[in-house]
């Protein structure tokens, strides 16, 4: 019996919380890898690059915390630890030292385009267990392709 009460059935209630888990597991590691990237980063695009990074790893910790919160409002207990985060992301990894401007921006791109081919598929799942997650979802999908949106024309320069 979850500690939270909601009017889910127990059955949508598993479906839904094992989607928002692997959301907030990937968007913890969205966030991650950005400021991995914006600490690492060197090139001719720095300034431009580094401030789109600290954007995107803000975007990812912002949503990772409204998805961390409405598990909890469906009496889901949310684990953002980092050995769940590394055994169950499905952001790709990314490589350790500094990191040209254009490298990071192909591997941020890779990243978020991992992320939302996951959240579009869990869309369809939450569709037909709880429309208050799938919206959330649906919101955080249109967010994050519009910041791939941004690094693939920050890439084309």
């Amino acid at each position: 019996m979850p500690v939270i009460n909601n009017p889910l059935p127990e059955r949508d209630r598993e479906t839904a919380g094992a989607a928002l888990q692997a959301t907030l597991a990937d968007l913890l590691d969205l966030s991650l890898v950005a400021k991995q990237a914006h600490w690492n980063l060197y090139g001719p695009r720095f300034r431009s690059v580094h401030v789109q990074l600290d954007e995107a790893a803000t975007l990812a910790r912002d949503h990772a915390d409204t998805v961390a919160e409405r598990a909890a409002a469906l009496g889901v207990s949310p684990d953002g630890r980092a050995a769940t985060i590394a055994g169950t992301s499905g952001v790709p990894t990314f490589p350790s030292g500094w990191t040209k401007d254009g490298d990071a921006v192909e591997a941020l791109v890779h990243a978020l385009s991992a992320v939302t081919g996951r959240l579009r598929k869990r869309i369809v799942e939450m569709g037909a267990v709880d429309v208050v997650s799938e919206d959330l979802l649906i919101g955080i999908t249109a967010d994050l392709e519009k910041q791939s949106w941004m690094f693939q024309a920050e890439n084309r320069a």
